[in-house]
């Protein structure tokens, strides 16, 4: 079978890291991924018959921007394959670099449906996609994407998991970093169906009241992080995981403590542990259930020693695992 032919914006540069050695042995991340051509055929070229995985970036600051939140996300695709670069690569499966989607100036809309075209072709070809955001905007990419797949089509019940500290089911005139869940529970409701979204890590204090209704009224499931205890969490996840047969996760990194992430728009006061959101990950690599992944809020100018870049691409790998 052959990889599928996604075009981005950017194409894929190679990767860097230590270099300990040729052998397999001594692999590492930038020895492993390679530019996604169509060439390539997939999947089990590793052996043991995984999926192979994606790699896209979604370079974009106008959600944020749009959202009065701290401009830099466009900066964190990079960031975060400079992370993961030197990890010992101990995957069972492919990993390639399909390059990036770049949203110039205001066009935020039409990097979104770019993103989605290269998902949705990607899918098809069965591939696990993992988009490297960008702001929290890239959800609306990821979800159009994931909702123009043969999997949806299929009819196959999806299930949306979100770990972060905010619902974003705003309603504004523009989409922005705020608003990625409520287009989707519309765009659902338009196609006939009904969005099943999960919050993992929910911060009362930033968000209002009408949020909390606006998820009430559509049926959302979530966790506040105070409430976050590694048992809690895991059948949280868990009772979600039985309702779908396939799973879209996102993370926004402001989930976890600014201690641990503070390289992101709006760090978090409180968070949830990163021990926790790593075992969730962990659960969800396990269930087989993981379609798409994406990784947002990032912001590399104000990272510390790039911790924040690090944490994520510590939890791509556990997914990817």
């Amino acid at each position: 079978m052959e990889i599928s032919r996604a075009v981005a914006d950017i194409r894929p540069t190679p990767w860097t890291g230590r270099f300990d050695g040729d052998g397999g042995e001594h692999r590492r991340w930038w020895q492993a991924v390679a530019p996604l051509t169509s060439d390539v055929t997939a999947p089990g070229a590793t052996g043991a018959g995984c999926r192979p995985a994606v790699v896209v970036g979604f370079r974009s600051d106008e959600g944020v921007r749009r959202n009065k939140g701290r401009i830099g996300a466009a900066a964190a695709p990079e960031a975060i394959r400079q992370a993961l670069g030197p990890l010992a690569f101990h995957l069972d499966r492919d990993v390639f670099d399909a390059g990036d989607i770049v949203v110039e100036g205001d066009s935020l809309e039409a990097g979104q449906e770019r993103a989605g075209r290269v998902i949705s072709e990607l899918l098809d070809a069965d591939n696990l996609t993992v988009l490297l955001g960008g702001g929290h905007e890239t959800a609306f990419a990821s979800y159009l994407g994931v909702a123009g797949s043969e999997a949806v089509a299929s009819g196959k019940r999806l299930g949306v998991l979100n770990l972060d500290a905010h619902f974003d089911l705003r309603d504004e005139p523009v989409s922005s970093s705020g608003t990625p869940f409520l287009q989707m529970a519309r765009a659902e409701a338009a196609a006939g169906r009904e969005l099943n979204y999960a919050v993992v890590g929910i911060s009362e204090p930033n968000n209002t009241r009408t949020l909390f209704d606006t998820a009430d009224r559509l049926g959302v499931k979530y966790l506040l992080d105070e409430d976050c205890s590694a048992e809690a969490v895991h059948d949280f996840v868990a009772r979600f995981l039985d309702s779908v047969d396939m799973l879209y996760l996102t993370i926004d990194l402001d989930v976890l403590p600014a201690s641990v992430a503070p390289g992101v728009s709006a760090p978090a006061a409180y968070g949830v542990p990163l021990s926790v959101i790593s075992a969730v990950c962990r659960q969800i690599a396990a269930s087989g259930k993981l379609i798409h992944l994406d990784v947002a809020e990032l912001n590399p100018g104000f990272d510390i020693d790039s911790r924040t870049a690090k944490v994520a691409a510590r939890l791509v790998n556990t997914l990817l695992g």
